[in-house]
């Protein structure tokens, strides 16, 4: 159980000013860090991989969160599960970090045995009296939500997923991502507290002076702007962006592709924001040159004009797009450190060098997220500085900022601080 008296961690939630920045021990502390794991990693519903990770009976790949070591995998009727990477004799670890192919989950140590399911089938030499019943791996709580895989480690989820499985359920429909294929990986770890990653996410105030490629298809106006800061002709072609958008976003909905944006960013347990957004210049995916970079479509898509399904959680960003999908998992690793790490989906059948360049697939957010990188750590190391004071965020471009360091405090106070 967490302390539910006043602690030094309440008192910098009570610190923390409406409409600005956090104060800076939430940013840096080790107890503040512990804290975190256990509320939004341990107690909410995380995106830990995607069902195409493991797509056929036998795949795993390990993903750990903290100290928690935990298998995604197919079992041997198609199903994915999500297991504790922890064997029930003394405790060691089954599987390594990272991808594996597996006939059973097999223990180094002393070689009990688990069937795909969990369920233990062999354990030597203990004794005709052990009930082997009672020693399956322990199972994880997990959703596939369109081929995303949330997972929770709390023994009582949060209920208010179903709105995010109600939401995406038809948006990701056409893409049909449970059976794509990850075209291409990367980890990058950045130098910066988990929070800061999200919040340079969460905000494209920064993105025409520090995202040149991402800006070829990305319209930084689609997240706020101070009209009064625009001259006349920027003025004029904001609201004819803004008219363009309504237009598009009732087409789309009238041609049976969901795109208005729906969001559950405050008083809820289950954060995220979900739109489809128009892709700039050539508008057909986000690339060097905006045009798509697979010929074969994902899924049953038969359009490349039905722009960036995006959606966010506390831990995830995902851009869905006709041709590719792009797939960021965030999983912190220190108090100053974190670990993003981005898929590329393609279809199943695509074939590099045929269908696909996978420069051209990569390139955008590659540059993307290695600038982001620099970006944070150099938040980091302001908010260690003795000389940072929580600043105001942008009333017109960092309001979901806002709305995350207030839900982050909500929730926070929820588990007893």
């Amino acid at each position: 159980m967490l302390q539910t008296f006043a602690t030094p961690i309440s008192a910098l939630l009570d610190e923390r000013a409406e409409g600005h920045s956090l104060p800076a021990g939430l940013y840096t502390r080790q107890d503040v860090f512990e804290a975190d794991l256990e509320i939004f990693f341990r107690n909410h519903w995380i995106c830990i991989g995607l069902d195409c990770d493991v797509p056929e009976p036998g795949d795993a790949t390990v993903v750990d969160i903290g100290k928690t070591s935990l298998i995604l995998l197919r079992d041997d009727d198609n199903e994915i599960r999500v297991l504790h990477n922890v064997c029930r004799h003394r405790g060691s670890r089954l599987l390594d970090t990272g991808k594996s192919i597996v006939s059973k989950l097999v223990c180094p140590y002393h070689t009990w045995t688990y069937e795909l399911t969990g369920e233990l089938s062999y354990a030597p030499h203990m004794g005709k009296g052990f009930d082997k019943e009672c020693r399956s791996l322990k199972q994880v709580a997990f959703k596939s939500i369109g081929g995303l895989v949330y997972a929770c480690l709390s023994d009582d989820p949060p209920e208010d997923i179903a709105r995010l499985e109600e939401v995406m359920r038809d948006r990701l429909a056409p893409y049909d991502i449970r059976n794509a294929k990850v075209a291409h990986e990367t980890d990058v770890i950045e130098k910066g507290n988990w929070k800061l990653t999200i919040e340079n996410n969460r905000e494209c105030y920064h993105c025409s002076a520090n995202h040149p490629e991402l800006c070829v298809s990305f319209v930084d106006l689609d997240f706020g702007f101070d009209p009064d800061a625009l001259s006349p002709e920027d003025k004029a072609q904001a609201e004819e962006h803004f008219a363009l958008y309504e237009a598009r976003t009732s087409q789309w909905e009238a041609d049976g592709f969901p795109s208005a944006a729906v969001e559950q960013l405050v008083d809820c347990a289950t954060n995220f924001r979900t739109q489809r957004l128009i892709i700039s210049g050539a508008g057909e995916s986000q690339t060097p040159d905006a045009t798509a970079a697979s010929a074969k479509l994902l899924g049953t898509m038969t359009r490349k004009d039905l722009g960036d399904v995006h959606l966010w959680g506390h831990n995830s960003w995902n851009h869905f797009m006709g041709d590719h999908a792009v797939v960021s998992i965030v999983i912190p690793l220190t108090a100053d450190t974190t670990l993003v790490r981005t898929k590329w989906l393609v279809h199943k059948d695509a074939v590099e060098g045929v269908d696909y360049d996978l420069d051209k697939l990569t390139n955008v957010w590659i540059a993307t997220t290695d600038q982001d990188a620099e970006l944070v750590a150099r938040s980091q190391a302001g908010v260690e500085d003795p000389a940072y004071i929580p600043g105001p965020y942008s009333p017109f471009s960092e309001t979901n900022l806002d709305k995350f360091a207030t839900w982050y405090i909500d929730r926070m106070r929820a588990h007893g601080y």
